[in-house]
């Protein structure tokens, strides 16, 4: 028998596959389709086992259900802009595209050697110009719709580099390149106004049934819809009002100070020539080095500056002073806040450190609670104090009274304030899409022609790491002519977010080659929705929210044929090795190169499919690759054993006639195998449990090829329906087994096997004997026994007798195929 070797066959069936465009994908209307997705890579040079984990999924399902019958569309494309290939320019001297396409070349290959069928006529890369003329006509569809517009946001600014910074480029407040202390500065950028989707962001999770409950969780939390009251505060010798939301309008007795954001306008105008006006720029600056989310963290020492001018309480005139504080950010609700410290832990905080009054205005009548003398702040329910009219009121009641009182005297609104804030998609970048925008001093801001799309990414930039934006060096990409007057122009030199680029790549999957239009509208109403999309859990909010919304746009204005992307969703867990994540620094990676030159493709598919469930994280076991490695070639032998004896010629002189158990065991477990592995990968994506009952199949060949007792053509089933079952886990030797059993199409297409419910009875079971409820024995009875035949066959049974010897039975209980009772006294 040949020796199985993984090198030979798995290189000998990718150039097949490859030669034959196997995975190749179109529409048919005669059979189901079924669109199955992960999330597509950024071209970084190299995978990593995560990537491994993520697409062996995907492939395991894709390859079944293409057997169960489906048309299945399977793609595969690339995340190309971003930050590390400018990065990588700066630093080597290579221009990003050049970086971008080699590391797309090599994870191609990657991909191709791991066996993963997709469809590769379908290959997108956002980075080309024939993609991202789409992105740039979606930009320009928000702009009409009144969803896209431009307005000034501090940027991250490293003094020492001259040039803007990525969040991700600022490590504890200091940039990453030099190391020198990160400031603010005020850009004009431009926003999408996803917030105008908030609401059916919100509850069309409520349809997503097939999404994790963790990752539904994670959306409602980042929209972080509130219900309250927005309302007007006076200021003291100003005709200024200050508007705050609240939840709890109940507590407005209890303001005792206000806060505004630092960078909120009024404080420039309220302090603008007073003492206080240095003061408050001072502190500024010492924020500029702060982040937002640390501004927001809960461990924040909070810091305050009193601005010298008061506010007043709508509600009983009171003069309350205003401070600016470090924990209170512009882009959150109205960059205003009331506080209210006797029922707010932060507020209580920050006023027994700079001295201000505490008044509580709800007594929750427990004695615990002294409300004269508070030491923290509470938030429990009860009846309004110091309240004026509304005192006595229970606290839930007097939000609604009070809110009415608000508006009634046209001082505040009912109103709902979301957390999600607009999307900021400038950035000072060059590797990215341009954004289609030309600045006319006589127009304005208008969008480029959608004719002359695509705004095309110059090649005559210089990466120096300083300055804006890399753009600014072009002396061809800035000059622009007006679309509407034909005047003289200027071009955007800001690029988008790259969360863009990603937020519609599937709807372009569906008809990836159209130079006329985004996408066929019936291509895409043919395919979508998605049917199963695959991915981390890190991309919980922002990626799989952004994509949502491009897609309900897209679907408001005619193009999307469904308002939601993903009808199922998968996050599987990561990879781990010695309890902690892949990574360099820790010196844990293990390269999958190393693993397939190795073992081969499939082994590393195997092991990293049956190491755990997809969901749950994954620890690597040098010793779990081996055993994956050992059962393949037990499979590889007992494949072309079980070949030899179908084809009559076994080794050794086989005894005439097949042997009924030896034949009945081999048949029960493989359509036990037949019917555990389509429930598991059909139904539940449980490939570990799966590939256990393949294994348990295998054992039983093994066990039917050493009873010595043949039948020619249940060696034959038997040998082809492992082949099948275990094709989309390991497709390269099943290839090659399928080949080498006479089939000369790919198993690919093949059908996958059904199983005879018949064949999974069993003729006998095991049963338990308990004597006064405890178990004395067990007993093998054929199955369907009687409840009295069964209690007869305990009783005449030798290990059982001595525990009912000389006693009086109470009772005796048999439930068929379970068990038996027998109650004795004495």
């Amino acid at each position: 028998m040949k020796k199985y070797e993984p090198a030979e066959i798995e290189t000998k069936w990718q150039h097949r596959w490859e030669e034959e465009k196997l995975f190749a994908t179109g529409e048919d209307a005669e059979r189901e389709n079924f669109y199955l997705l992960e999330m597509f890579p950024y071209p970084s040079g190299k995978l990593h086992m995560g990537h491994v984990r993520n697409y062996s999924i995907g492939d395991v399902a894709a390859r079944f259900l293409t057997m169960k019958g489906y048309n299945v569309l399977h793609p595969m494309g690339w995340d190309a802009f971003g930050l590390p290939a400018e990065n990588a320019a700066i630093k080597n001297g290579i221009h990003p595209y050049i970086w971008t396409k080699e590391n797309i070349g090599e994870m191609r290959a990657q991909l191709k050697q791991l066996g993963f069928a997709y469809d590769w006529n379908r290959e997108i890369a956002t980075c080309n110009p024939g993609y991202y003329r789409w992105t740039q006509w979606i930009f320009i569809q928000f702009y009409k719709a009144g969803l896209a517009y431009k307005k000034k946001n501090p940027v991250n600014w490293c003094p020492s580099c001259e040039t803007v910074l990525a969040n991700e480029q600022v490590v504890d407040g200091r940039c990453e390149r030099c190391g020198a202390e990160v400031g603010k500065r005020d850009l004009e950028q431009w926003y999408l106004k996803i917030t105008d989707y908030a609401d059916r962001l919100l509850s069309d999770l409520d349809t997503l049934d097939g999404w994790p409950a963790k990752v539904k969780t994670m959306q409602r939390n980042w929209i972080g819809r509130s219900t309250g009251a927005e309302v007007d505060f006076g200021i003291k010798e100003s005709d200024r009002k200050l508007r705050i939301f609240t939840t709890r309008p109940d507590t407005l007795f209890g303001v005792t100070y206000m806060v505004l954001a630092p960078e909120h306008p009024y404080v420039d105008e309220l302090t603008s020539g007073t003492d206080y006006e240095a003061q408050v720029a001072a502190f500024r600056d010492k924020l500029q080095y702060l982040s937002d989310r640390d501004r927001n963290s809960t461990t924040l020492e909070k810091e305050g500056l009193f601005i010298g001018r008061y506010a007043v309480n709508p509600l009983n005139g009171a003069e309350i002073p205003i401070y600016i504080a470090n924990y209170v950010l512009m882009d959150y609700g109205t960059g205003a806040i009331m506080a209210v410290p006797a029922h707010d832990t932060r507020d209580f905080e920050f006023a027994v450190k700079y001295d201000l009054p505490i008044i509580p205005v709800i007594d929750p009548g427990n004695p615990d609670i002294d409300t004269e003398n508070l030491k923290e702040a509470f938030v429990a329910e009860g009846v309004l104090i110091n309240s004026g009219a509304f005192n006595g009121l229970n606290n839930k009641e007097a939000i609604v009274k009070i809110t009415d009182y608000l508006e009634a005297e046209h001082i505040g609104v009912k109103s709902v304030n979301f957390r999600l804030r607009d999307w900021l998609i400038s950035r000072q970048r060059y590797w990215g899409t341009p954004i289609p925008m030309i600045y006319c001093k006589n127009c304005g801001w208008q969008p480029e022609k959608e004719e002359n799309l695509p705004v095309l990414l110059p090649t005559d930039v210089e990466f120096s790491g300083k300055g804006e934006s890399p753009l600014t060096t072009s002396k061809s990409f800035r000059a622009a002519v007006c679309p509407v007057c034909g005047g003289e122009a200027e071009r955007e030199i800001d690029t988008m977010d790259t969360f863009l680029d990603s937020s519609w790549y599937f709807l372009r999957f569906c008809d990836a080659r159209n130079e006329e239009e985004v996408f066929d509208r019936a291509k895409a109403g043919y395919w979508m929705p998605i049917d199963q999309y695959i991915g981390g859990v890190e991309h919980a909010i922002l990626h799989l929210l952004y994509a949502r919304f491009f897609t309900k746009f897209l679907s408001d204005i005619g193009w999307a044929p469904v308002i939601e992307p993903f009808m199922n969703l998968l996050t599987q867990g990561m990879v781990l090795k010695d309890g902690a994540k892949m990574s360099k620094s820790l010196g844990n990676v293990v390269s999958p190169e190393e693993i397939i030159e190795k073992y081969g493709a499939d082994t590393a598919r195997l092991f990293i499919l049956f190491a755990s469930p997809p969901e749950k994280e994954l620890e690597w076991s040098d010793a779990g690759v081996e055993g994956s490695y050992r059962f393949l070639n037990r499979v590889y032998r007992i494949v072309n054993e079980f070949l030899e004896i179908a084809a009559g010629s076994p080794a050794g002189e086989p005894p005439a006639a097949a042997g009924a158990d030896a034949a009945k065991d081999l048949t029960r477990a493989m359509n036990a195998a037949i019917k555990k592995v389509g429930e598991d990968i059909g139904r539940r994506f449980n490939f570990n449990t799966a590939i256990s009952s393949i294994m348990e199949f295998v054992n039983a060949m093994y066990r039917y090829k050493d009873a010595g007792t043949f039948d020619p053509g249940l060696a034959r089933r038997a040998a082809e329906t492992l082949i099948l079952l275990l094709s989309p886990f390991t497709p390269h030797i099943c290839e090659e087994l399928w080949e080498a059993a006479g089939h000369e199409a790919s198993v690919y297409g093949e059908a996958w096997p059904e199983f005879d419910e018949d064949a999974l009875t069993l003729d006998t079971v095991e049963i338990a004997v308990q004597i006064n409820g405890k178990i004395r024995g067990r007993l093998q009875v054929r199955t369907g026994l009687s409840p009295d035949a069964l209690v007869e066959a305990a009783l005449a049974d030798e290990a059982i007798a001595p525990f009912v010897a000389g006693k009086e039975i109470i009772k005796k209980i048999g439930v068929p195929d379970k068990l038996v009772n027998i109650v004795v006294k004495g």
